[in-house]
């Protein structure tokens, strides 16, 4: 009963700490933006040039509270963290995803300290609850990569029918920004307004690159780029590129299909470790608190826990087939 009483505990405080922050800095975020436009659209063109240098100056910053921004420059890792923020689609800086990780890790292992009052399970419990924003991040930019790669083709197919009507390559990508839905109109929309203040289409699709990571971007803009240097028909090259994204959807179908059972297989052998712990400490509360109490039974746990993870990953890993 202690243990499901922890974890009661535990996500009620992850749910009053998102919603705090949800309310006290979504909505000021989202007034913010309203501001701004309507203070853009009062003071005209002027403003608009300095408001867009302004948002290109906010973008490099790491964190809006200026002692943060100042740790965080000092190491590498914060940038490539907002790149993968970025890629999930989130407007957040990497040092407010970290202030929320701390305060989750320091509130778990408050609470487990609390209730077991046992040092080591607390710091363990603690250190895996601030990896939980990450992961929730994680999510959200698989399944938006994974929307952007289904919506890929049409947008190829698209582009071909625009310059195939006679349009330009720009007014395409306009087209495409306009036409489709997201994640890949807001990518796109980014694109072409990048190329249309200036900077060329060479690096506004290289840039495309870094902010959407998939080997069918990379194909697309090598395709691009090549036929800009030697010449061609562009619309031949890009219905070409599209069959060929197709066929690899197809044959990632196939062998995702016929690695369904490995999955499946890691899944249960992840799960059922904690599930039968769970079944044993409803039926028999006192059968493992052993583990729980001396310090061999700890160590045990800690290296069942490692030898379950790194099973985890290396059966992921061997049903992970790239095409």
């Amino acid at each position: 009963m202690q243990f499901l009483f922890a974890a009661l505990v535990f996500l009620i405080v992850i749910i009053l700490i998102f919603g705090t922050i949800y309310v006290l800095v979504g909505q000021e975020k989202e007034g913010d933006i309203i501001r701004g436009r309507l203070e853009a659209i009062h003071k005209g063109p002027t403003f608009s040039k300095s408001a867009l240098n302004l948002d290109l100056i906010r973008d490099e910053l790491l964190s809006s509270i200026p002692t943060i921004n100042k740790l965080l420059v000092r190491w590498t890792w914060p940038t490539r963290l907002r790149n993968f923020i970025t890629q999930a689609g989130l407007q957040m800086r990497p040092g407010k995803l970290t202030l929320i990780s701390g305060v989750i890790g320091l509130t778990a292992m408050e609470v487990t300290q609390l209730i077991y009052g046992n040092f080591i399970l607390a710091v363990a419990v603690g250190v895996l609850s601030a990896f939980l924003p990450l992961m929730v991040v994680a999510i959200m930019r698989a399944r938006r990569m994974a929307a952007f790669q289904r919506e890929f083709p049409e947008v190829i197919d698209l582009l071909s029918r625009s310059v195939r009507a006679g349009h330009s390559f720009a007014s395409g990508l306009e087209i495409v920004a306009t036409d489709l839905p997201a994640p890949v109109s807001t990518e796109f929309r980014i694109t072409f307004d990048e190329q249309r203040f200036g900077l060329p289409l060479r690096d506004a699709l290289l840039s495309l690159c870094d902010r959407v990571p998939l080997v069918d971007v990379r194909l697309f803009v090598i395709a691009l780029l090549v036929q800009k240097e030697t010449g061609g028909n562009l619309v031949e090259i890009l219905e070409n590129l599209a069959h060929v994204i197709r066929e690899r959807f197809r044959i990632a179908g196939e062998v995702r299909i016929r690695t369904a059972q490995g999955r499946l297989t890691a899944m249960i052998l992840i799960v059922l470790p904690l599930f039968m712990m769970c079944m044993l400490r409803l039926m028999v509360p006192d059968y493992l608190n052993v583990l729980f109490t001396d310090r061999r039974g700890q160590w045990m746990l800690a290296l069942a826990f490692t030898m379950q993870l790194l099973g985890g990953i290396i059966i992921w890993r061997i049903v992970q087939i790239k095409v």
